[in-house]
């Protein structure tokens, strides 16, 4: 049976292997999809024995996406311009480290929310690998603006310069967010794995037409996504439809076959805990 699995720490929770035995029973396939819960020592070795046992493909998770970047022999153009990967697949030339977050959040915001990023104001909260994923693909939509903003300022500015090539990019401190309004608003912080919230200021969500938390809940709102409503956004959404899309895309790379996933996102929405 083909192997493939999620490293990242923690991933008890994860409902990768749920999704991928959905997308299998599509094509009524079999496969086997399991969780290794590494640390950072750990997580270079463990990546190589899952693949020199036979492992055909593997997702990664925080805290790993940057360094799964440098372990790999080649990088796809959209990890590379992320420098994260999200996504692994055994090679004759080695392991090939892909990136599938930004593709998975573009297709749940157009394909399943309806939401045009063109000449949008775009608020991105957080610099960690989560947004590295979804800058290239926000930008390539032809937004307005997009604003990196981040509890380190040096950090936001960085990633900025870095995207700046593909479109105007400007970086905040968190603190420096009280002006301006924005048409999407994206949550990418580690705070919603913990079901958290970043210290934001109380007036934000008033100042944006939708939220979207890049972290999840199923059918409950996330900690973010309900403060935001009640603050005064009109429309907020929850990433479950990203989490679906990014894993169909994993899918397709590992098996040439591309699933079907409303089904799927609704069979989570009314079953699922929390989770990433």
């Amino acid at each position: 049976m083909d192997r493939y699995a999620l490293f990242g720490q923690p991933v008890s929770h994860s409902l990768s292997p749920l999704i991928h035995g959905l997308f299998a029973l599509q094509f009524d396939q079999r496969l086997e999809y399991g969780l290794v819960n590494v640390g950072a020592a750990g997580f270079a070795g463990a990546v190589e024995a899952f693949f020199a046992e036979g492992g055909r493909g593997a997702n990664v998770t925080v805290p790993h996406k940057q360094a799964a970047a440098a372990l790999v022999a080649g990088l796809t153009p959209r990890a590379q311009m992320a420098a994260a990967v999200n996504t692994l697949r055994p090679s004759p030339d080695g392991l090939v480290g892909d990136n599938t977050d930004g593709t998975g959040l573009l297709r749940d915001l157009r394909d399943n929310l309806g939401i045009g990023l063109r000449d949008a104001r775009v608020l991105v909260i957080g610099a960690g690998g989560a947004v590295r994923g979804i800058l290239g693909p926000l930008l390539t939509e032809g937004p307005a603006s997009l604003c990196i903003a981040n509890r380190t300022l040096s950090t936001a500015e960085a990633l900025a310069t870095g995207f700046r090539g593909l479109g105007p990019v400007e970086a905040r401190s968190l603190d420096e967010l009280d002006r301006g309004h924005w048409d999407l608003m994206i949550n990418g912080t580690s705070a919603g794995l913990a079901g958290g919230l970043p210290d934001l200021p109380r007036t934000l969500p008033a100042r944006c037409a939708v939220a979207y938390d890049l972290s999840y809940s199923g059918h409950a709102d996330t900690a973010f996504q309900a403060w935001a409503r009640e603050a005064g956004t009109a429309r907020s959404f929850q990433g479950l439809g990203m989490l679906v899309e990014q894993a169909a895309e994993s899918f397709f790379l590992w098996r040439g076959l591309r699933p079907a996933t409303g089904n799927v996102i609704e069979t989570l929405r009314r079953g699922s805990g929390s989770g990433s």
